[in-house]
């Protein structure tokens, strides 16, 4: 339930959306210093998903102890102030308490370490589960559901969201496209609020 979600994006991602985001973020002159295949803590990154305010999303590869994709979200170059660090640092550990079906759950979290000459380390970064999913919207459009169907979708968004509310977490910046639905091994849709 990221508190600043533009950096979330639908976790169905192609390379042209990566190159889209990576040049509206560089456009709004936000120096990217990651690059895909860098190393981060046990994370290769593979592809920018999202970028926001105050951080960059990427698609990552954890490479130990086990291999699965995750999302990695690290704070943007320059963003680096108490008041940030500390915002984010805070959205990091309300994420970790949360233990919902339908919210995106943390793995890991860390630092970055020191380029060359020191350089660019110790940005915070989290790691999420990857939600392979769609926008609600585009989802509940996409498969012609009912005013009733949306609304049952609706019921367990509603109900993850108070979950939160009873830790004592806002999102801040719930809006469909952080909303992301996936398809259940029993073929269902699952609504998970990243």
């Amino acid at each position: 339930m990221a508190e600043d979600s533009k950096d979330s994006a639908e976790g169905t991602t192609r390379g042209s959306e990566s190159s889209v985001a990576r040049a509206m973020a560089e456009a709004a002159g936000e120096g990217i210093e990651q690059c895909t295949g860098d190393v981060i803590g046990r994370y290769r990154l593979i592809e920018i998903i999202g970028v926001g305010g105050f951080g960059v999303v990427w698609l990552a590869e954890q490479v130990e102890p086990v291999r699965r994709r995750v999302a990695l979200k690290v704070i943007k170059p320059g963003m680096d102030s108490r008041p940030v660090i500390a915002r984010f640092e805070a959205e990091r550990q309300a994420l970790a308490l949360m233990s919902h079906p339908n919210v995106a759950k943390v793995l890991d979290a860390g630092t970055t370490p020191a380029g060359p000459g020191g350089a660019g380390g110790g940005r915070p970064y989290f790691v999420m589960e990857h939600v392979k999913g769609v926008a609600i919207t585009e989802y509940c459009d996409r498969e012609r559901l009912t005013v009733e169907q949306r609304l049952g979708l609706f019921a367990v968004v509603c109900d993850a969201v108070q979950h939160a509310h009873m830790r004592g977490i806002i999102h801040r910046d719930l809006k469909p496209s952080n909303i992301l639905v996936t398809i259940t091994e029993e073929g269902g849709p699952r609504p998970v609020v990243i």
